[in-house]
């Protein structure tokens, strides 16, 4: 018998662990946070459309890169998971998810510089330092323990 390699194909979870690299456990996780879909057998087995392969490729290049998977379900956003996503469903999800790397590579210089300067300063005041304590509004008044009335 010829198997199918077109793309209606459809895999079960296990072939779709073996050929991406990821857990199982993982991919069902993927499924309930709506990262990829699934359908069901009679027996109510999952069965993955073929072109989920390429969503479960970028969620790992994604987490990999440490970028949240919140971030990644976002960017996905228009990409369709009920059908075959066209080559522009994909590039929209590109440009989107390209806005989403610009803004974590400017926070990451932002910290640089902050770090670099907390580094050089040496003091690791936790009264003094932005860094370590960012927005403290009771640190203006003095050192010591702080009781905010409700």
């Amino acid at each position: 018998m010829e198997e199918s390699h077109g793309p209606e194909e459809l895999l079960s979870v296990g072939e779709m662990s073996r050929r991406t690299g990821v857990a199982v456990s993982a991919l069902h996780y993927y499924e309930e946070f709506g990262l990829i879909a699934s359908g069901r057998t009679a027996g109510n087995q999952r069965r993955y459309p073929r072109h989920m392969l390429r969503r479960v490729a970028l969620v790992s290049v994604a987490k990999r890169l440490g970028i949240p998977l919140q971030d990644v379900k976002e960017a996905f956003a228009d990409v369709p998971l009920s059908s075959t996503p066209r080559h522009e469903d994909w590039q929209r999800a590109s440009r989107r998810w390209k806005k989403v790397l610009e803004r974590r590579r400017r926070g990451i210089e932002q910290l640089e510089k902050e770090l670099t300067g907390c580094i050089g300063c040496g003091c690791l005041s936790m009264k003094a330092c932005s860094l370590l304590n960012p927005d403290d509004e009771l640190g203006d008044s003095g050192t010591g323990a702080r009781r905010i009335p409700v």
